[in-house]
């Protein structure tokens, strides 16, 4: 969903019910054999089940599906079916709650997953599950959303990432079919192709004695518009027979001109002799790979049964106009809206800032009685290093200093243990250790200002919901600690959390990160970056509001397990 959410058109311009049905008799008179009610969210329709009940009525009618963010679904479902509802898609980018919250801009997770749940209960098979790969928000999914059809009838359709006008798509943003592919097969190796129809729009797969399947719709790196037989009327009666393309015709105005069905077919096969071999898009049209599609022409009297499988009427409330369509019209027309893309990869580009601002210094103070070693990431000043004092016993105290003043705190050690006996950098080997349960809490404070707290606290931060992205980013932040930390290990955790508050009091917000696993080193780092990324992340989306932001307290909280105990700050 949009930061500034969509614009509702005027009912008067949608089509009745009456009309949808009216244009639907008439493309299955001229062969038409399936008919998609996708959106927007079709299912927020009030009549959208006597819709599918007069849809049912039409002779020669094979097929009548929904496309639908399945928020709706359990409730409807029941009544849907026994209107005639014969096949269902669900379109669900992510199985990780709040990431979803993040996408969607609603809570609703558990609801879409009744109605997958409910939509298998009732009998069809497959239900079919719509997944957008992007990278840097949930192509690390795959595996997870591949093994969700072990025990459910289900056909997740991985959809390569698509450019729109609008929607800076670039070339790094898309997750090929053949990199899902690779992925998928080093977990399942086994994994076999299945046979398709000609004009399938999907790639199927399955892994042995799963009970559902795999599909990709590989839109961008093994296009089909050569063979695509599918045309689409907007929620206001407009046809478009490419997806991509900004050429739409007015069957709703020529309804309620009073044209003859005659008329209406001759409309609609010239729209469709204008069909292009390829995407409309220019942002398509420069790819060498949509070069060689066949161009598959027809004329007014032929037009039905040339396309004549797959109408797809988008009957949902919502629709932008011009340009501010086009921005969401991937995700708008074919699955549930999503947030905007400048929002949808906020999330890597939050990671890879990170990693560019920080900076290390080595550097000796002669009035200091601290041996310095310093780590600078913070863009506004605030410096915490880390020292030994000369004067130290051996056994003794470890030093902290922050902004020059140094402070007592227990130690465990006197010995780095990232170290060889040379003082060069080396990764502990815990292989003699035993496995047992690691928790770890962090962290952080991020001071924001009087104006910028208010914003983030009403929500008006143009770049979108500062909270929900940085929850998101520490979430991811922590499962990367070992790319970002180089002698960090790389282990499997068992739960992080990340939680983000307001104080008023100090115009801050206030983030807690806790990781759990079961293994032989602890997950201290992996707190501490989900902590550290989260506040950054709060930085980078205030900073344009004001760079007068201060990151303190990044700090371990409580730790327990390993071998030096547990640890809990007072």
């Amino acid at each position: 969903m949009p930061e500034e959410g969509v614009k509702l058109t005027p009912k008067s311009e949608l089509l009745t019910a009456q009309e949808i049905i009216t244009l639907a008799r008439l493309f299955v008179k001229e062969g038409v054999e399936k008919i998609r009610l996708t959106g927007g969210e079709p299912l927020i329709r009030p009549d959208v089940v006597d819709i599918v009940g007069q849809l049912y009525k039409l002779e020669g009618l094979k097929t009548i599906a929904v496309t639908t963010n399945g928020i709706n679904l359990t409730r409807l479902l029941p009544r849907l079916k026994e209107a005639g509802l014969n096949a269902i898609n669900i379109s669900l980018d992510t199985l990780v709650p709040a990431k979803f919250e993040f996408i969607v801009r609603r809570k609703g997770f558990h609801k879409v997953m009744e109605g997958i749940h409910k939509a298998t209960e009732l009998g069809y098979r497959p239900v079919k599950v719509n997944c957008v790969v992007m990278r840097g928000l949930n192509e690390d999914e795959l595996l997870d959303f591949v093994d969700f059809t072990k025990d459910l009838p289900l056909d997740v359709r991985f959809i390569e990432y698509m450019p729109f006008d609008g929607n800076k798509w670039n070339f790094k943003k898309m997750v090929s079919y053949k990199e899902m592919l690779d992925t998928i097969k080093q977990r399942w190796p086994e994994l076999e192709r299945l046979p398709c129809e000609t004009s399938s729009t999907a790639k199927s797969y399955k892994v042995p004695h799963f009970q559902g399947q795999i599909s990709f719709i590989t839109s961008m790196s093994e296009h089909f518009c050569g063979s695509c037989n599918r045309l689409r009327i907007t929620a206001d009666g407009n046809l478009k027979v490419c997806l991509f393309g900004n050429s739409e015709v007015s069957l709703r105005d020529h309804l309620r001109s009073g044209a003859s069905e005659e008329e209406l077919v001759q409309i609609i096969g010239a729209a469709v002799g204008r069909k292009k071999k390829q995407h409309a898009e220019p942002a398509v049209t420069s790819f060498p790979l949509c070069q060689d599609a066949l161009q598959n022409p027809s004329n007014s009297k032929q037009w039905g049964h040339t396309f004549s499988h797959w109408l797809t009427l988008r009957a949902s409330l919502p629709k932008q106009k011009g340009k501010a369509l086009m921005k969401n019209k991937l995700t708008g027309q074919l699955f549930l809206p999503r947030s905007h893309p400048e929002q949808q990869w906020h999330i890597t580009t939050g990671i890879l800032q990170t990693q560019l601002r920080g900076y290390c210094v080595f550097q000796k103070d002669p009035s200091s009685t601290c041996d310095t070693k310093c780590l600078d990431t913070s863009p506004v000043g605030q410096v915490s290093v880390d020292c030994q004092s000369k004067e130290a016993s051996s056994a003794s105290e470890f030093y902290t200093m922050d902004l020059g003043s140094c402070t007592k705190v227990p130690r465990a050690s006197d010995n780095l243990t990232h170290t060889d006996e040379e003082g060069r950098a080396t990764m502990v080997d815990v292989g003699g250790k035993p496995d047992s349960r690691r928790s770890a809490v962090a962290g952080a404070v991020v001071l924001l200002g009087e104006k910028a707290f208010g914003m983030v606290r009403q929500n008006q931060v143009k770049k979108g919901d500062v909270l929900a992205v940085a929850q998101i980013a520490g979430i991811q932040g922590a499962k990367l600690t070992s790319q970002l930390i180089p002698l960090c290990h790389n282990i499997p955790l068992y739960h992080v959390e990340v939680s983000l508050s307001l104080d008023e009091a100090r115009y801050a917000v206030v983030i807690r990160s806790s990781c759990q696993t079961w293994g032989r080193t602890g997950v201290e780092m992996e707190a501490l970056t989900a902590a550290t990324l989260a506040a950054l992340t709060v930085y980078d989306m205030c900073k344009a509001v004001t760079h007068d932001i201060v990151i303190k307290d990044v700090k371990l909280l409580s730790k327990t397990g390993g071998q030096r105990g547990d640890f809990s700050r007072v």
